[in-house]
């Protein structure tokens, strides 16, 4: 599963739908926004994909780049990805293993996951994808699959990426429909800002639901085909 699937904790409970991943199989090579540790990386080793991870914490980045040893087809960046260029942010780092960090402070997440907090903060400068890209010499034409898990900003990463949108097939991500954390995106600002660059969705898979209600999904996004 692409997302990483987080056990709910408290009043909350999990939905544990599988997730197919068959639009793999049509993908060309994978760009991963917030890796973590890389967990995904067997997943796309089976369908031998050449793979961009960037992942903007630096202890959790030398974790994913000692993951990826013996994947030669995957490499690391150590980036923090948003809709600006060398914009500073207090980016928050959560107390497991990273996977919650974001540079948003923790609101709803809490009735999901009361034990996730953060621990300290650390000061990073922001890059957008298309720049990223052109620093690293990567070719997008490599690459028609954006993949997202940047708890609550993945908004941003889309509006920086947008130069590059028309060079994509598919987008994934993980988004809820509430106010996880504060200010973030929901899945209905991602639907409607695809929509205007002629994505539409593909399925929806449902991991865990707010008791009070809200959902967190995965949610893949697919290029409408060209009627002209």
């Amino acid at each position: 599963m692409l997302s990483r699937v987080k056990g709910v904790l408290g009043r909350a409970r999990s939905l544990v739908t599988p997730v197919p991943e068959s639009f793999l199989k049509n993908a060309r090579g994978v760009i991963h926004v917030g890796a973590n540790a890389g967990q995904e990386r067997d997943l796309y080793e089976q369908y031998r994909l050449p793979v961009v991870w960037v992942e903007p914490i630096p202890e959790v980045f030398d974790q994913l780049k000692a993951n990826l040893t013996g994947y030669s087809r995957q490499r690391a960046y150590q980036y923090l990805v948003t809709d600006a260029d060398d914009k500073e942010y207090a980016f928050h780092i959560s107390n497991n293993d990273g996977k919650s960090s974001s540079i948003l402070e923790l609101k709803l997440h809490k009735d999901i996951w009361p034990d996730v907090a953060f621990t300290k903060s650390v000061t990073l400068r922001s890059v957008t994808l298309p720049s990223l890209l052109r620093q690293e010499s990567l070719d997008i034409r490599k690459y028609d699959t954006l993949i997202m898990d940047t708890q609550g900003s993945e908004l941003l990463v889309l509006k920086g990426a947008a130069p590059i949108l028309p060079d994509l097939t598919f987008v994934k991500t993980e988004v809820s429909d509430f106010e996880s954390y504060e200010g973030c995106c929901q899945l209905a600002d991602i639907s409607r800002f695809l929509a205007q660059h002629g994505f539409a969705e593909r399925e929806r898979h449902p991991f865990a639901r707010r008791a009070e209600g809200g959902v967190y999904y995965d949610v893949t996004y697919e290029r409408a085909p060209s009627l002209g």
